[in-house]
């Protein structure tokens, strides 16, 4: 399975993005799906996690109430609606496939990541 994160960009404070993780050459319908992030000169950050099985969702504290992960085992996709983005939140945004829950311990898969700019 390879998997790639899009729907980066730049954007103000206050702003939304959705980003996007699209499977090919296989499906994650029965992993565990988390988005991470990380910021230059800093260590990877866990966002979001949302399990295969009953759709549960679990945050990170610093985006609990702004951010959504969903995913569409149909289009094997997995999504981050991100909202009231401040320039806190700018990082390389990456998903990844695993089977721990509510973190991943250890990707059997992840993606490429994708730039998220916010400006004040």
């Amino acid at each position: 399975v390879q998997l790639q994160a899009s729907g980066g960009g730049l954007v103000q404070v206050g702003g939304s993005l959705r980003l996007s993780c699209a499977a090919s050459r296989g499906t994650f319908s029965t992993y565990n799906m988390d988005w991470f992030r990380q910021a230059p000169g800093k260590e990877r950050e866990f966002v979001a996690a949302i399990r295969w099985s009953d759709l549960n969702t679990y945050y990170a504290d610093s985006v609990k109430g702004r951010f959504t992960i969903f995913r569409d085992n149909v289009k094997n996709a997995v999504y981050l609606q991100m909202n009231s983005l401040n320039p806190e939140d700018t990082a390389v945004y990456y998903c990844g496939a695993c089977r721990s829950w509510p973190l991943c311990r250890e990707y059997i898969y992840r993606g490429q990541g994708t730039l998220v700019t916010v400006s004040s």
